[in-house]
């Protein structure tokens, strides 16, 4: 921990620093640079020195060799598809797979759902490293990710995204690249924009606004900037009916006719309006014991607890109600397609509501010294809809049920739904469910994220040439509300599932007859719980308020992380060679980490002498707290060799406090043998360290189910699916990963093609000790094949478990075990046509072709799989991924058509297509009828008009997003069968708004 007086003494070192620069005599100078070009454009030129991201040399007419694409402020306002900047950057293709709104819906005990958190080469967010102005922000999850949110979007003035390793110029998770969020800090006048936006199908509606000004003062010496922003998005709480596409029933089943010494596919995927086995409003008996085995399997209950029937007319739900006409499939997973309903109650679109503010004081003190300060403060809540309190293997005690008088081992609901003829014989049954009585799990995320920063920078002459300093002292502070709501407490859930009819003499004075909570009117004493209301799960409309409001609570954690930086970096050119200027760039940053948290005692999981058990079905939050300091130093150059080439060299060194020291590296060189074309390459070795949540996680659980591997037909094997509880904690052992990156490209600017650019970079990472967890589905997978580490993970959750009814407890926990290997090619390309003395047309295009993307975790029985090719989910990355677009622009109207979209794949990387002859189907290579899911292509429209506005100008535009409102890209999973990384999820948009600048 940095206490007060230390960060005090760092931040008089840093202003000694400082003054000890105003004092230097005059050294070197270097002269202005330019942006390097990944593709077609220059970052707009400042006034003063540009600092190029993924270097820290500052020289005139250096190309740095790592790739950098640039996004200009009229690049985001011609295409930005909605109000936030996050949307328009994750449209590069090199950002494949980020965190967004649309794809943490399920993110419910981590405290990422709502954000908007970049993800490169789909190698993780805490791999891409995401700056302001070229320093680090504390994050805004436990995980360390910054949420886009929080930069100053009205003040943006590009943003540069380098494809490449940078951990020997910026330190620790600059993996697979960096995204640096660059403002305008020398903006005067003023900027107000307002936009508004809704969907086509008249939800979804949303608005922003900001405003930001800035000016001089002094005779220049001195500026203010200043801006706020406001930004609020309603909710899409329920699919509902609109959306055609999610009335598919597209689902993978497993065919009940398969066996392990089958030839034919183990799943298919061929089928439509197939109903899973969790989603069935009422309840589904998913198996049953004692009688004929299974006997009562594939009923399920509808309104008031009717078998097999629903009353439409005393109960109305669109899931129900809009395919009541259609056929069910000669393949059923799960009952009728008819009553599934997973799909439609869950969110499109939480409801976000953020604000921010941002301030920045700057002043020349003396001739090349500025001091500056700066400080933001962002807000966010987010609420969410995760969909149904769904619940599969809910174990149904039925033995005595036809015994006269019933005994208090039969379950009262189940008999007065079943009838004692039903349930002759048998003994229990085994029910899912998606709980159409309950209310939806709800995420309600509240976070204040702090940044301030003070410092000082300036130039001054060293060697007889220009040299450029900086140093600052940095503080960032997240206060996080992780926030469940209606979630299910698992002993109370149980304790009211197992509903007796209370005997006669029972303890409590229950009237004979009345249905209560078995653990009251048993023989057993000390089990007793006076405020337990039975509940019926068998049926729609059957649950009473009172039964629903004992087994739901809304845990929460609060965390506060903090983070602590002082740095300083110098720039100069010592000496000169016959092909020209050396440049050298040193520096150094110390940093802390650190998160505390708190839990209320009633939220937390059950802690015995015997082990941890979930409390909870989701969330199960322990607080926890931990720490770790870094100390940097760097030192990189540019030395030019002649004849068109230059050498670029960074080497850094790193000393954590928990994990010990490491060396990252930079080796880069570029040719430029003629005008046209320049040569660039680079080897790198850089890092991630582990973060908070991963070594200090005391623990957080999910609740879902498991796919039995072994399960057949004949219900011998076990059911097909088992629910489980999942607890992961944290290593404090954890080293930080390696990855040894080669870029290799060039870039062409023909001189017969002026206005033409292009670029073509191959890249390939290749990291070591990555840090991961081995997956529930994945352990149960390994157990099942025979390995005994993988079992030993597994144990019977004793408060869910019931005799032939086994619920799952998994833990895991993450380690330094997994190697991935990225590789794949980017293409960048910009073509600029003038039409006359006033317009201009251009076309611009990115693409990325990846090849493979690995992750092997060297255990015995695993297989590494290239996930490239796959859509089938968030992990995987689809072969291309590409944006192109076309804009019209004279001096006070422009057009841009964009298409963007992702190549057709998989649905599973590992899957084996086939219709006979077909192999094993295993856990490694499953087979598949159809293991093929198509592409997306969407096309976006936006029209700006300026015109004169009191002496200055005001813009109007239009933004019509997924302008054919096609479908998003559809895969076989239950649930939204759709893959929501890389799909527009909403349909159609349309957004217009005003930006009015005032000099």
């Amino acid at each position: 921990m940095i206490e007060a007086t230390a960060f005090r003494k760092a931040l008089a070192s840093s202003t000694a620093f400082a003054a000890m620069a105003i004092a230097l005599p005059a050294w070197a100078q270097a002269s202005d640079p330019q942006t390097p070009q990944a593709a077609a454009q220059a970052a707009p030129a400042e006034e003063g020195e540009i600092l190029v991201t993924g270097t820290r040399i500052r020289r005139d007419g250096f190309q740095a060799p790592t790739p950098l694409t640039v996004l200009t402020q009229q690049d985001i306002q011609n295409t930005s598809p909605t109000n936030n900047i996050a949307d328009f950057v994750n449209q590069m293709p090199q950002l494949a797979g980020s965190t967004k709104p649309a794809n943490s819906r399920l993110n419910l005990s981590n405290g990422s759902a709502g954000i908007n958190a970049l993800n490169m080469r789909n190698l993780g967010e805490g791999r891409v490293l995401v700056l302001l102005d070229g320093r680090r922000s504390v994050g805004s999850t436990i995980y360390g990710w910054v949420d886009i949110n929080t930069i100053p979007q009205a003040l943006v003035d590009r943003v540069e995204v380098v494809t490449g390793g940078a951990s020997s110029a910026y330190g620790s998770d600059a993996v697979s690249g960096v995204v640096n969020f660059i403002l305008n800090k020398k903006l005067e006048g003023l900027k107000i924009e307002a936009d508004s936006g809704i969907t086509t199908y008249g939800d979804g509606g949303n608005y922003s606004a900001s405003i930001a000004g800035g000016k001089s003062f002094a005779g220049g010496r001195g500026h203010i900037l200043l801006s706020a922003n406001i930004a609020h998005q309603d909710g899409i709480f329920e699919v509902g009916d609109d959306r055609e596409w999610n009335h598919t029933g597209y689902v993978r089943i497993q065919d009940p006719n398969w066996t392990s010494a089958s030839t034919t596919p183990q799943f298919i995927t061929t089928r439509r309006q197939i109903g899973a086995a969790n989603s069935t409003p009422g309840g589904l008996i998913t198996g049953s014991a004692g009688g004929s085995a299974n006997a009562l399997r594939g009923l399920y209950f509808g309104y008031g607890g009717a078998v097999n029937t629903f009353d439409y007319g005393s109960f109305t739900y669109p899931a129900f109600t809009r395919a009541s006409g259609s056929s069910a499939p000669s393949l059923v997973q799960g009952g009728s397609w008819q009553v599934n309903d997973s799909g439609t109650r869950i969110g499109l679109m939480p409801k976000d509501d953020r604000w921010g503010v941002f301030g920045r004081l700057s002043y020349e003190v003396a001739d090349g010294v500025e001091l500056f300060a700066e400080g933001s403060y962002n807000r966010q809540k987010v609420f969410f809809n995760a969909g149904p309190n769904l619940s599969t293997g809910i174990a149904i005690n039925t033995t005595g049920c036809t015994t006269v008088p019933v005994p208090v081992t039969c379950n009262a609901f189940a008999l007065q739904s079943l009838g004692a003829a039903r349930l002759a014989g048998v003994t229990g049954i085994t029910l899912a469910t998606t709980a159409a009585d309950l209310p939806f799990r709800a995420i309600a995320n509240e976070r204040k994220v702090q940044r301030y920063v003070v410092g000082a920078e300036g130039s001054f002459e060293a060697f007889g040439r220009p040299a450029h300093w900086d140093v600052y002292a940095q503080y960032g502070r997240s206060e996080l509300r992780e926030q469940l709501r209606n979630i299910m407490n698992l002993t109370r859930m149980a304790n009211a599932t197992n509903a007796a009819f209370a005997p006669a003499g029972n303890a409590r004075g229950y009237t004979v007859g009345s249905i209560q909570c078995l653990i009251n009117v048993d023989a057993i004493s000390t089990n007793d719980d006076p405020n337990c209301v039975p509940l019926n799960r068998m049926g729609v409309g059957v649950a009473s308020q009172d039964a629903i409001n004992y087994v739901l609570g809304n845990p929460y954690r609060d965390q506060v992380m903090e983070q602590f930086v002082a740095g300083t970096n110098w720039s100069v050119t010592p000496f000169a060679t016959w092909a020209g200027d050396v440049s050298v760039s040193v520096g150094g940053e110390v940093r802390k980490e650190k998160i505390r948290g708190t839990v209320p005692k009633e939220y937390q999981p059950i802690v015995t002498t015997t082990g941890t058990t979930n409390a909870w079905s989701v969330g199960n939050y322990l607080p926890f707290t931990g720490e770790y300091s870094v100390k940097e130093a760097y030192l990189e150059t540019v030395i030019p060799l002649g004849f068109g080439l230059e050498f670029n060299g960074a080497v850094r060194a790193t000393d954590y406090s928990n994990s010990g020291y490491v060396t990252t590296w930079k080796l880069g060189a570029t040719w430029a043998p003629i005008p046209d074309i320049r040569f660039r390459v680079t080897r790198s070795r850089d890092i991630r360290a582990p973060n908070l949540n991963e070594l200090y996680q005391a623990g957080t659980a999910n609740s879902d189910s498991v796919r039995n591997p072994k399960y057949t037909s004949d219900g011998l094997n076990g059911p097909a699916t088992w629910g489980y509880s999942g607890l992961t904690t944290g290593n404090p052992n954890l080293l930080p990963e390696v990855a040894n990156s080669w870029n290799i490209g060039a870039v062409m600017s023909p001189r017969l093609l002026p206005g033409f650019t292009a670029s073509v970079d191959y890249f390939r990472i290749d990291l070591a000790g990555a840090i991961d967890s081995i997956s529930a589905q994945e352990t149960v997978n390994r157990c099942s094949d025979g390995n005994a580490i993988y079992c030993a993970a597994i144990t019977n959750d004793p408060v869910r478990s019931l005799p032939g009814a086994p619920y799952l407890l998994i833990r895991t926990q993450p380690f330094n075990f997994v190697r991935k290997l990225v590789r794949g090619i980017d293409f960048d390309a910009a073509y600029r046509i003038p039409l006359g003395a006033a317009s201009t047309f251009t076309l611009k295009g990115v693409a990325t072709r990846y090849i493979e993307n690995l992750s092997d975790t060297g255990i015995a029985g695993s297989v590494a799989v290239n996930t490239v090719g796959a859509n089938g989910g968030q992990a995987s990355t689809p072969t291309w991924i590409f944006r192109g677009s076309a804009t019209y622009e004279t001096q006070t109207f422009s057009a841009t058509v964009t298409g963007r979209g992702v190549s057709a794949g998989k649905y599973v990387a590992n899957g084996i297509e086939c219709t006979s002859g077909c192999p094993v189907s295993t856990t490694n290579f499953p087979t598949y009828d159809n293991n093929r899911v198509s592409g997306l292509f969407y096309v976006d429209l936006n029209l700006t008009q300026t015109v004169p506005f009191g002496g200055n100008q005001a813009q109007f535009f239009v933004n019509v997003t997924n302008l054919f409102n096609r479908w998003p890209l559809l895969v076989p999973e239950t649930g939204m069968a759709a893959n929501t990384t890389y799909s527009d999820m909403l349909g159609r948009q349309f957004r217009a708004g005003i930006r009015i600048s005032l000099k």
